[in-house]
């Protein structure tokens, strides 16, 4: 097949794609194309698609299509760059895993060998990521399809250019009276927010009281994000439980265990009262930034989070600010939220935002 007829797979296939799904093929027109030697399969840098032609030819029309979907997916949810650090291979997998998810929602036909996990792909790709490492379960993909290759453009363009796109297909869909998006977009979307915003971030909404307000502080520091350590005014409350229950594997534990020494760490002038619970709690265990080891974790039972909000109402002296519950959130919850701020913070793969009753969620992740 030459390069005409293969140019007019991939134009067929753009055009099929809008027919089925607008959305996605406005922002296909802002994936370029391109015929390769260079790639086995199809790949992308984050704005260019690149097909290779032995490839495409033995595709049949519904899977070009499903692969043209799959890698515009990658680009315009920012794949390549929000890789970060993390191990490309381990990475690609979790992106195709998410990816394939939507390709499948919107009723195209991924080629043999695709990488599914059901379970898994409404999940951010950060989280399937992490899960991956802790399966023993051997995953590979597709022969060749190691499909997100470096940037040739930085993050920020790339974001730009997304943006963009998003706007268009936008418009082109309010253009054509279809007011919904295709099934998994805004999902991913939100994901990628909550993803990208580090858990602390939420925590220094509740432990200063007027975060906007730096007067008396040098603004010098605060343009270098060091003015917490200017806060010698400010003494703040925290109660911070750990999930100890069976579900708890070590390497959460452990990762839980290092963020409650990074919150020490991050507020020099909290106070942090610690608290381990399964079914029953035990604690709490006074900590501050000279505190040099955590407490041994006690628990290994089931997981009922109500006695810990019961102990918050039990409490004497200055009331918390605020309250840092670390789970993987599957439990029994109180019937009422206590009277401070409650942040939870869940491990990867843990139980859907909207399923806590009460407090902001935010997830622990790996960082990039």
């Amino acid at each position: 097949m030459d390069d005409t007829a293969l140019q007019k797979r991939l134009s067929g296939s753009l055009l099929r794609l809008r027919e089925r799904e607008p959305f996605f093929g406005a922002l296909a027109l802002f994936a370029t194309p391109l015929l390769t030697e260079t790639c086995a399969t199809a790949a992308t840098d984050g704005k260019r698609i690149f097909w290779s032609r032995e490839f495409l030819a033995r595709l049949s029309g519904d899977e070009v299509d499903a692969v043209m979907l799959h890698e515009v997916l990658h680009a315009a949810l920012l794949h390549v760059p929000r890789r970060g650090v993390r191990e490309p291979l381990r990475w690609n997998i979790a992106a195709d895993i998410v990816v394939n998810g939507m390709v499948v929602a919107a009723r195209l036909k991924l080629p043999r060998g695709a990488v599914r996990a059901p379970e898994w792909e409404t999940l951010a790709v950060e989280e399937v990521y992490e899960l991956l490492g802790k399966t023993s379960t051997h995953w590979c993909l597709a022969e060749g399809w190691h499909d997100l290759l470096d940037p040739r453009n930085d993050s920020a363009a790339l974001g730009a250019h997304w943006r963009a796109a998003q706007a268009q297909a936008r418009a082109l869909m309010q253009a054509q009276g279809r007011g919904s998006l295709p099934v998994g977009w805004e999902r991913e979307l939100s994901l990628l927010e909550s993803a990208q915003l580090d858990w602390r971030s939420y925590l220094w909404r509740h432990l200063v009281r007027t975060p906007t307000d730096f007067v008396g502080i040098d603004r010098r520091l605060v343009s270098r994000g060091l003015y917490l350590e200017t806060l010698e005014g400010e003494s703040v409350r925290v109660a911070v439980c750990v999930d100890t229950s069976g579900s708890i594997g070590t390497t959460e534990l452990a990762q839980f265990l290092g963020e409650v020494q990074g919150i020490l760490r991050s507020y020099p002038h909290l106070t942090c009262d610690l608290y381990f619970a399964d079914a029953a709690l035990h604690g709490p265990y006074s900590l501050d930034s000279h505190t040099t080891q955590i407490p041994p974790p006690v628990g290994g039972g089931g997981t009922d989070f109500c006695p810990f909000f019961a102990a918050l109402h039990e409490v004497e002296g200055e009331p918390y600010t605020v309250c840092v519950y670390l789970t993987d959130g599957h439990g029994t919850f109180p019937d009422d939220p206590p009277a401070c701020a409650v942040l939870w913070v869940v491990s990867a793969g843990g139980l859907a935002a909207t399923a806590f009753p009460f407090g902001e969620v935010a997830r622990l992740l790996m960082a990039g």
